[in-house]
């Protein structure tokens, strides 16, 4: 039996969503921008804040933010299941495209928070893709600093001030 799901009304969320097989599902642009597309969708769909994202071959990160009375889990099975019905008609394809289900952690402070989001920033950086996390462009660093903000929310001050070299080119 499964572990029921930790939930807190007002939480961030460390969010985990791994390709099934551990195959590269979003090993291309065109794929890893298909996904990003369908989360701006959700955007419209939802009430929530991103504050940090990572798009990887096989897996995303999120740091999410459920607003209101919406329901995480009804954000996320909507964000993986039409991405995943893009995915198998894209490929003409059949069966699961998500291993399990998604993971989430709560965030339960400040420290945790600056932990998790300097953990996705640099996702790219230990996997050896690029040197700098801003290199990578489906990141969330590299959308604040291009000011994007239609996937991501924008910062605030202090993560701006505690996130080494994330604000020196927004300041």
């Amino acid at each position: 039996m499964r572990k029921n799901r930790q939930l807190k009304h007002g939480a961030k969320y460390h969010i985990i969503a791994r390709a099934n097989r551990n195959e590269m599902i979003f090993g291309s642009r065109e794929l890893k921008s298909m996904f990003l597309d369908v989360v701006k969708r959700a955007r419209k769909k939802y009430k929530f804040v991103i504050q940090n994202f990572c798009i990887m071959g096989t897996h995303v990160h999120f740091i999410l933010e459920p607003l209101k009375s919406e329901n995480l889990s009804r954000i996320m099975q909507w964000i993986l299941s039409v991405f995943a019905m893009k995915y198998n008609k894209t490929f003409n394809y059949i069966g699961h495209v998500f291993y399990d289900r998604f993971k989430s952690k709560i965030i339960n402070d400040f420290r945790q928070y600056i932990a998790t989001f300097i953990y996705i920033m640099e996702n790219p950086v230990k996997a050896n893709i690029v040197e700098y996390p801003e290199d990578f462009e489906f990141n969330g660093i590299n959308f604040i600093r291009k000011g994007l903000y239609d996937v991501i929310n924008p910062p605030d001050e202090v993560i701006l001030l505690m996130v080494p070299g994330i604000g020196y080119r927004l300041l």
